[in-house]
């Protein structure tokens, strides 16, 4: 019998990881032990020949997983991030076109909606359209005071960061969207199962599910289908830099598999929602949770 032992059985558990503390919105280059984004590991097939994508949130965590992913299968990758994250989206652009692909950079803020259009623009301008767009950005911030502790400045940055960026792109980009075009949406557990101390975080994930419910009617007539994957715990920059060090160490422990995932695990669920693989499925919330059920 052929041997069934993988990669990922080497994960360390949460007790195994060093975390550091980081400034939000943290970087990947600072995370003890590195994330795996599928650097070693992914192998792809042409899901995704000579498609364009633009992926928020594209320098590290999920988004660095899936910009890897997808130029591994065959696209052309715009990442979006925060200006503060430059080395950590160059470092993903590196993978990108050591897949012998394009790799486009768009830097800046996506709580502003001008921002947002011209990142859209800007990816028309470079790629000549697009046909997968990853609304993957997110913003967090732990509180252990719950709601008394959420200030309005922190609402407002979750769920532009969150909610109207998403809305934004969307809006933008479903123009230059043809046929077999897809939109996947990040959403989370969270939207099933909120945590109180990341109220304002679970909100918007909640809100990205129906949002995706929606448009995925809305848009179906033109041939545009729009799924969401809804992660688990993840080891992604968020973590560290948004936790106190005690809820970092014992990250992810809570899911049935008890430990966090790493990105590379959720990469393969971008790639089928954005490929010919899907066709028949819009509308729809994919769980990769570590078994934690999403109801």
């Amino acid at each position: 019998m052929a041997d069934q032992h993988s990669v990922h059985d080497e994960y360390p558990r949460p007790d195994e990881q060093r975390p550091r503390g980081q400034e939000p919105p943290g970087t990947g280059r600072a995370m003890d032990p590195q994330p795996d984004h599928g650097e070693r590991t992914y192998r792809g097939t042409g899901k995704l020949t000579d498609r364009r994508a633009l992926i928020t949130g594209g320098d590290s965590g999920i988004g660095r997983a899936v910009a890897i992913a997808y130029a591994r299968e065959g696209a052309d990758v715009v990442l979006s991030y925060l200006e503060e994250e430059q080395e950590d989206a160059e470092r993903t652009a590196e993978w990108v076109r050591a897949a012998g692909r394009r790799a486009v950079l768009a830097p800046g803020d996506i709580t502003e909606e001008a921002h947002c259009a011209d990142v859209v623009r800007l990816a028309v301008g470079e790629l000549g359209g697009v046909d997968v767009l990853v609304n993957n950005a997110a913003y967090q911030m732990s509180q252990d005071k719950g709601l008394s502790g959420i200030t309005t400045e922190q609402f407002d940055r979750v769920l532009k960061t969150n909610l109207y960026a998403m809305f934004w792109f969307c809006k933008e980009t479903v123009p230059h969207m043809a046929k077999g075009a897809a939109i996947v949406n990040t959403a989370s557990i969270q939207a099933s199962q909120p945590s109180p101390g990341l109220l304002d975080y679970a909100t918007t994930k909640g809100g990205i599910v129906t949002f995706t419910k929606g448009l995925a009617q809305d848009l179906a007539e033109q041939g545009i289908r729009v799924n969401a994957v809804a992660p688990g715990p993840v080891w992604t920059p968020l973590i560290p830099a948004t936790m106190p060090p005690e809820a970092v160490d014992s990250f992810g422990e809570q899911a049935p598999l008890g430990r966090a995932a790493q990105p590379a695990e959720l990469a393969p669920a971008y790639v089928f929602l954005a490929s010919g693989e899907s066709s028949y499925v819009s509308g729809a919330v994919l769980a990769v949770t570590g078994g934690t059920p999403l109801s």
